[in-house]
């Protein structure tokens, strides 16, 4: 049966493999170029398209060895992503030339893989098939290109929430949050709100008079902040702010929010790697604690 666990599945069983050695050296003899009828070339895109065929995939993974001729073919078909996906081919490097691998897993900081024609290093010209772990920031990250699994894709890409057959897990996701089939997500994996969303969730309070706050605005620790706040406390923001080089004030800052506020926190917000929903102009307990940590007085 096809599918992620099954693409995932079979990439993991070849961790620990390696290519042939010869004469004092690697030789990039291996059991994927033997199969795709390139051997001993780099493999990183043969094993990625070995790994799809032997687990039914075969037919929405290209078979590719030259890592661009991927590209393409998920970029021409309207399935690619700069966000990580479960299951995902991730390309590297410049136009995604350079080494290719499966996304297995994401958290907000990093990204699982495994890659064929790498080492311990992460070289793009290694020994053999190896589970790593990679900045998911990273410049080096070209994109992705998402399979159309018959369970659903789980993908990290807001802008592909909503998108039939999409579970949408902006943060965080692995291999536990695969539908379990048919396209639809049981209750674990249902579209969990953004990073910004769980953020204004957990933050709403009422104020001390127990008055609901404007709409726009989050709560955090009893003090409002967005569109509609004043104190003391926008102030003290807008100063770490100013101090993290994300001012936007022309005069201030003070203690009644303004666009120039919003376009601060924005400009923080992005500046830590938040973008889409979690880079609205206004801060979650997350982001502000981080603020407060590194630009506190």
């Amino acid at each position: 049966m096809a599918g992620a666990k099954e693409f995932i599945s079979v990439a993991r069983d070849e961790i620990g493999y390696q290519e042939g050695f010869s004469d004092g050296h690697w030789d990039n003899d291996n059991k994927f170029g033997r199969w795709y009828g390139m051997n001993e070339e780099a493999w990183c895109g043969m094993f990625v398209s070995w790994a799809a065929d032997r687990s039914g995939n075969g037919d929405i993974v290209p078979r590719y060895a030259w890592c661009p001729a991927g590209v393409e073919w998920f970029q021409e078909r309207g399935r690619w992503s700069e966000y990580p996906a479960v299951g995902g081919v991730v390309f590297f490097g410049p136009g995604g030339g350079n080494h290719t691998g499966i996304c297995i897993g994401y958290t907000d900081d990093e990204i699982t893989t495994i890659e064929g024609n790498t080492n311990d290093s992460g070289s793009a010209e290694g020994d053999g098939v190896y589970l790593k772990t990679r900045p998911r920031k990273s410049s080096y990250i070209y994109g992705y290109g998402i399979p159309d699994f018959p369970e659903g894709a789980v993908v990290a890409d807001p802008d592909w929430k909503g998108r039939p057959g999409v579970v949408h897990f902006g943060e965080q996701a692995d291999e536990s949050d695969i539908p379990a089939g048919g396209g639809t997500p049981t209750p674990r994996e249902e579209d969990r709100p953004t990073a910004r969303e769980e953020e204004q969730e957990e933050g709403q309070e009422e104020t001390p008079d127990g008055t609901a706050t404007d709409p726009r605005q989050v709560v955090i620790d009893g003090a409002a902040y967005g569109p509609g706040s004043s104190g003391e406390h926008i102030t003290r923001l807008g100063e770490m702010l100013v101090r993290a080089g994300c001012g936007a004030y022309r005069v201030g800052p003070g203690p009644e929010w303004t666009e120039a506020d919003t376009e601060s926190v924005r400009r923080y917000q992005l500046m830590i790697g938040d973008t889409g929903a979690d880079a609205d102009g206004v801060p979650g307990p997350r982001q502000l604690a981080r603020l407060i940590e590194e630009y506190g007085s």
